[in-house]
């Protein structure tokens, strides 16, 4: 859990960090996320990162049954969900007033989050939107894939050198592979193997080879 909760943290700082130099007309940028701009994807991510504290205050499920791992291996995007997802996004952008207010939003959300889970117990199961029971632990997890992910994606956005952080890149890439060990054949740094695995880099033929040999990716990250 700490060296999770470390990871979601590092993640998190740096970001706030990042938002905090933005100017009005950068939130108004396109994303790699469309239809998204800016402001509609850093309420995506205000809004992952804050979710947890809210689980937490509801009654907890008997047992968990799934792991990170296959979180995001569920087919759970479906079109309706989709949509809704996106539509929630853009209706909380478009009320941001400005980059002082989304930062001290973001600021809040993600430490409502770590103060949350510092007063719960690793093994404590929640329920995650689509239903699904998971311990404190594993959807924190979750969480470091979001950050981490959509970093890259503001990051491109912004015209930027991604800021992944160490401890971020360590979790990320733990749930993006499902814990099996890149093949050194690849040649994937931290960012690279992120982009990858999301679809958010094309893969040579020689990687979709090397990549399915080895049982990376199925995962359904979606922007």
């Amino acid at each position: 859990m700490e060296t999770v909760r470390e990871a979601f943290r590092d993640e998190c700082v740096r970001l706030e960090t990042v938002l905090g130099d933005l100017t009005a007309a950068d939130l108004d940028r396109p994303t790699p996320c469309p239809p998204w701009r800016l402001r509609d994807l850093v309420a995506h991510v205000r809004t992952g990162v804050g979710r947890l504290a809210g689980m937490l205050a509801e009654p907890a499920p008997p047992a968990a049954e799934v792991d990170a791992v296959s979180y995001f291996g569920a087919a759970k995007f479906t079109p309706e969900v989709d949509r809704d997802r996106i539509e929630s996004a853009r209706r909380e952008g478009a009320a941001l007033p400005g980059v002082p207010a989304m930062v001290a939003d973001f600021a809040r959300a993600w430490r409502a989050t770590d103060e949350a889970v510092t007063a719960a117990t690793p093994d404590r199961v929640v329920r995650t939107r689509h239903g699904e029971p998971m311990t404190v632990t594993e959807f924190l997890r979750t969480r470091v894939v979001e950050v981490a992910v959509h970093g890259l994606d503001l990051a491109d956005a912004l015209d930027r050198e991604p800021w992944l952080t160490p401890a971020a890149a360590r979790v990320a890439a733990a749930v993006l592979t499902g814990g099996r060990p890149v093949p050194d054949a690849l040649g994937w740094d931290d960012v690279t193997l992120l982009r990858k695995v999301t679809g958010r880099a094309p893969l040579t033929p020689e990687e979709i080879t090397v990549s399915g040999t080895a049982g990376l990716g199925g995962l359904s990250f979606s922007g």
